[in-house]
């Protein structure tokens, strides 16, 4: 009887955990009364960006590999937009009954990927994965953001995000805010992609109009 209560007790202590024992969600919270912020989390990397509710204008984004302690998530920072102003490289979010998950069902092409190459006029050129440069899009249960950051120097490029579909060989960006241009806020962008030995192949044309034609690779 002792071992049956024992048992119900664990059950009720792991279930009634505050963080999600599924470590990939995407969550909302109000931030001020015009914005929200948006947290993209997967089993090891937090992104958080804080946009208007109605316009999408972009606030500020910050993120970087993290570790769980209780209610809290320790991150240490590669990428901090207000990072000129403020120098921060840490930050500890302590996840409460705010934080709203949004999550939808785990989409195709999950996870953390870094631009490693790109055709310009047929011709491949590589990117080192390994400098300090970086341009990444971490896609999450339907929700996307790319970033272009330094890690070194904490110089942060640009960003945008929103939410996304992966199907029958098409990836469908919806646009919800974006560092450089709000007025490409509501824009729908239709790619073409495939996977090939654990590459992302993405062909199509960019928010300006432009043709691209690029290689991503899991991070």
């Amino acid at each position: 009887m002792k071992k049956i209560l024992l048992l119900i007790l664990l059950i009720l202590l792991y279930s009634c955990s505050s963080i999600d024992n599924n470590l990939s969600n995407v969550f909302e919270l109000d931030k001020t009364e015009e914005t929200i912020e948006r947290l993209i989390i997967d089993s090891e990397y937090l992104v958080a960006t804080e946009f208007n509710k109605t316009s999408g204008a972009f606030v500020k984004t910050y993120g970087g590999y993290y570790e769980i302690e209780g209610d809290s998530y320790k991150v240490s920072l590669e990428f901090n937009s207000d990072f000129e102003k403020d120098s921060i490289r840490s930050i500890e979010l302590i996840k409460n009954n705010s934080w709203r998950n949004i999550s939808k069902p785990e989409s195709l092409l999950q996870g953390k990927w870094v631009m490693s190459g790109r055709y310009n006029n047929q011709e491949f050129r590589a990117r080192d994965t390994k400098l300090p440069r970086k341009t990444m899009k971490v896609l999450i249960d339907g929700f996307f953001q790319w970033i272009a950051f330094n890690t070194e120097t904490f110089r942060f490029s640009g960003s945008g995000g929103g939410e996304y579909e992966a199907v029958d060989g098409k990836y469908i960006e919806k646009i919800q805010y974006f560092s450089r241009d709000d007025s490409r806020v509501g824009a729908e962008l239709d790619f073409n992609y495939e996977v090939k030995e654990g590459d992302w192949y993405h062909s199509g044309l960019s928010s300006k109009g432009n043709p691209i034609n690029e290689v991503w690779t899991l991070r």
